[in-house]
């Protein structure tokens, strides 16, 4: 049994590059034809009666694999100056205020052809709002660097704001004055926590004199996401902020702060690690 899964993950991984490398020519998103490509395999699957492991336990692990790399990659590639305030404050409004407007309309539709509460069809609501990074951002590759810049901000943001309100909604019993202050708690310490590991993380890349040193580096940026998920703040705030880090350093320099040290001491080692 073990053989055909080897054989049968390899050939999926072959045709996963084989789409991502033909996008270009062929206009259609690769996570289409991998789309596809996964009901095919069941289509076959059930003809020939062949009999496919339960992958639902690690489906949500490799999911949220899949989701920290995209962003991570989608942010690295991202531009953060000053003449760009303005533009990612567009992003946040476009990403923000549809998804309201959706995921609000749809609970009242669930309210009244549901027959449930409009906190249970607003929960239900949210997930069917957001634009997925993970679709957005890997369908995005072959447009123009502008339009893909404004597609990785609006799903990034877009997620990040699905799940932050996702969670307001579902973890508070009652909303009010005391969840509010729980919510702006948890964006504040998620902020915290961003500085401070990257600030960790660019040291830690300076100081690692073995040959393996950027394997621990993404296991403890899935470790910070996964311990942030627990605790049920916005994670992928962390991610976005990581990236953009990275991506900017030749920005970050020109700043006059206490942190221009670490960015100083480890530019060579994280510019390794954004190549």
């Amino acid at each position: 049994m073990t053989i055909p899964i080897i054989i049968t993950i390899s050939i999926l991984l072959l045709l996963a590059y084989v789409f991502d490398i033909t996008s270009s020519k062929t206009k259609v998103p690769s996570v289409i034809l991998l789309l596809f490509l996964g009901w095919v395999v069941k289509q076959v699957s059930f003809i020939f009666s062949i009999v496919v492991p339960d992958l639902a336990p690690i489906l949500p692990f490799l999911g949220a694999i899949g989701l920290i790399l995209i962003v991570l990659e989608g942010s690295l590639e991202l531009e953060f100056n000053k003449s760009k305030l303005n533009y990612i404050g567009k992003s946040s409004i476009i990403a923000l205020i549809p998804m309201l407007i959706f995921s609000f309309s749809l609970a009242v539709a669930f309210m009244f052809w549901g027959n449930v509460g409009f906190k249970i069809g607003l929960a239900n609501a949210i997930p069917f709002a957001i634009v997925s990074s993970a679709i957005a951002i890997s369908s995005a590759q072959n447009l123009l660097p502008k339009n893909k810049e404004f597609i990785t901000y609006e799903s990034s943001l877009s997620d990040i704001f699905g799940v932050i309100l996702f969670n307001f909604i579902t973890l508070n019993d009652n909303i009010g004055t005391q969840s509010f202050g729980f919510f702006i708690l948890e964006l504040i310490l998620i902020l915290i926590v961003t500085f401070i590991t990257t600030l960790g993380l660019a040291f830690l890349l300076s100081k690692i004199k073995h040959h393996v040193k950027y394997v621990p580096i993404i296991l403890i940026i899935v470790l910070i996401y996964a311990i942030s998920e627990v605790y049920h703040l916005p994670a992928l705030i962390f991610i976005l902020l990581f990236g953009l880090f990275l991506g900017n350093l030749d920005e970050l320099r020109k700043n006059p702060l206490f942190i221009n040290y670490v960015l100083v001491y480890s530019t060579v080692k994280l510019e390794n690690l954004k190549s």
